[in-house]
C-alpha cells in the first residue's frame, strides 16, 4: 500500500462554506452579546432589543460622552419588585438628569418606569402568580417615551434611552476598550467625576449608590445653587400627546382655577398602645374635607368661578358641596378626550397636573414652596410624629 508524503510546510487549509462561515460570525456575536450581558447583569444594564413603536430616531445632541445610572428609576434595593410612585421617581429622574447637565453628559434613560399598583386603577396590572420578575416588571411598567417627550427633554439636557441602537453602540464599543473606555463609579462624587482627568472621556456607569432610589443622590435640596432644574422642569415635558389633551381641556374650561385634594394615600391612622387612633397628617382629613375647603379658598377663589378638582378621593360626589360656590370640573368631564388616550393614572395625573399649572389660582394640597397656596399646614415631609387626629375647627371663621 502507497503511502503518500505530505508536503513541507503547513499543510494548506480546507476551503469552508461561506454558510459555515456566516454561522460561525453569528455564534460570536451572540456569545460576545451573552458575555457583556452576564458581565454587567449585576450592574442593571438591558439587551433587550429596541422597541418597535419607538416614534423617531433621535438625533444626538451633545458632548459623545454617556452617563448611565440604572435601567430602573426606582428599585430599593432587594425589593425591585415594588416602586414608589411617580412623584418620587420624578425626583430621581431630575436628580441623575441634573447631574448628566452638571457633568455635561448625555443621559442614559431607563426605557421603562414602574408603575406602582396603589397609584393605578387602569386594569395593566394583571400580573400571573408564577410570572418571574422580569415578567412582572414589564407588566407593571409602562414605556417612558409614553410619559415624557424625550426629543423637548432633550434640549435642555440630552438624553438616550437604554433600549435604543445607539446606547448598544456605545456600551459595545466601551467594553471593547475596557478601563480605558469605561468605569463603575458607584459612589463617587459629581465633582470627582467632572474634575478628575481619567473620567473625562469615558463612559460612566452605576453612579448611584443609594440602595433606596435614586433621589435619595440629591436629598439635600436647601443648597439652591446645587438645583440646576426647577421641580416644574419634568411634569412641562410630558409627552406631546399628553400636553395635547390637557391644552384641549385648558381651552373647554376657560378661564379657571384648580385645586390638588391628596387623600387616598395619606390619610393612614394606626393605633396606639391605648387603642387611640393616631396620624401622620392630623390635620389633613379636616382640611380636605369640602366645607373646610369651602372655608380655606375662599379669600383666594372668588365665587361663580370655574374650579378644576384633581384629587385621588374615590368616594363618588365628596366635593359636590362645593358646588354651591362654584362651577365644578374634574378630568372625567372630558372622558371623550382622555379615554382614547390614557393608559395608567400616571398618564393621567401628568394631564391633571398640567391643567392645573394652567390655571389661574393653583391650591395644592401641601405647601411646597414659600409662596405656595395650600389646603393643609400640614407638613408634606413624613416628620415621623403621630398624632391625634383634629376635626374641629381652629377659629371661628366661616
Amino acid at each position: 500500500m502507497a503511502i503518500h508524503k505530505t508536503q513541507r510546510g503547513k499543510p494548506l487549509p480546507k476551503p469552508r462554506s461561506p454558510a459555515f462561515i456566516t454561522i460561525a460570525a453569528v455564534t460570536a456575536c451572540i456569545g460576545f452579546l451573552y458575555l457583556a450581558s452576564s458581565l454587567f447583569s449585576t450592574n442593571g444594564f438591558s439587551f433587550s432589543s429596541p422597541r418597535e413603536s419607538f416614534r423617531s430616531p433621535y438625533i444626538h445632541k451633545g458632548p459623545e460622552k454617556y452617563l448611565y445610572w440604572g435601567n430602573r428609576i426606582d428599585c430599593p434595593g432587594k425589593h425591585c419588585d415594588s416602586c414608589e410612585g411617580l412623584g418620587h421617581q420624578e425626583s430621581s429622574l431630575r436628580c441623575a438628569l441634573e447631574e448628566a447637565l452638571f457633568l455635561n453628559r448625555t443621559f442614559v434613560m431607563p426605557s421603562r418606569m414602574c408603575i406602582n399598583p396603589i397609584h393605578n386603577k387602569k386594569g395593566i396590572l394583571h400580573q400571573s402568580s408564577d410570572a418571574n420578575s422580569e415578567e412582572r416588571w414589564a407588566a407593571s411598567s409602562c414605556a417612558m417615551d409614553s410619559l415624557y417627550d424625550l426629543d423637548l427633554l432633550s434640549d435642555t439636557v440630552p438624553v438616550i434611552l437604554d433600549n435604543s441602537k445607539m446606547w448598544h453602540r456605545v456600551l459595545v464599543t466601551s467594553m471593547k476598550l475596557g478601563s480605558r473606555g469605561i468605569a463603575n463609579v458607584q459612589g463617587v462624587s459629581r465633582e470627582t467625576l467632572k474634575e478628575k482627568s481619567s473620567y473625562l472621556n469615558i463612559l460612566l456607569i452605576n453612579r448611584t449608590a443609594s440602595p433606596l432610589s435614586w433621589f435619595m443622590e440629591c436629598k439635600d435640596r436647601n443648597n439652591r445653587s446645587t438645583i440646576l432644574l426647577p421641580y416644574s422642569f419634568i411634569p412641562s415635558m410630558a409627552a406631546k400627546h399628553l400636553r395635547d389633551a390637557a391644552d384641549k381641556i385648558k381651552s373647554l374650561l376657560g378661564d379657571y382655577d384648580a385645586i390638588h385634594v391628596r387623600r387616598g394615600d395619606k390619610l393612614k391612622t394606626r393605633k396606639d398602645r391605648f387603642g387611640v387612633e393616631r396620624s401622620l397628617h392630623p390635620h389633613l382629613d379636616r382640611d380636605t374635607h369640602p366645607e373646610f375647603i369651602m372655608c380655606r379658598i375662599a379669600r383666594w377663589v372668588p365665587p361663580g368661578r370655574t374650579l378644576f378638582i384633581a384629587s385621588n378621593e374615590r368616594k363618588p360626589g365628596f366635593f359636590s358641596p362645593l358646588a354651591s360656590r362654584y362651577k365644578l370640573a374634574y378630568s372625567s368631564n372630558y372622558s371623550n378626550i382622555l379615554d382614547p388616550l390614557v393608559e395608567n393614572n400616571y398618564q393621567l395625573f401628568m394631564i391633571e397636573r398640567l391643567i392645573m399649572m394652567g390655571a389661574k389660582t393653583f391650591i395644592r394640597t401641601y405647601k411646597e414652596d414659600d409662596n405656595d397656596l395650600s389646603l393643609t399646614d400640614d407638613p408634606k415631609k413624613n416628620t415621623k410624629i403621630w398624632q391625634i387626629p383634629v376635626y374641629t375647627k381652629d377659629t371661628e371663621e366661616c
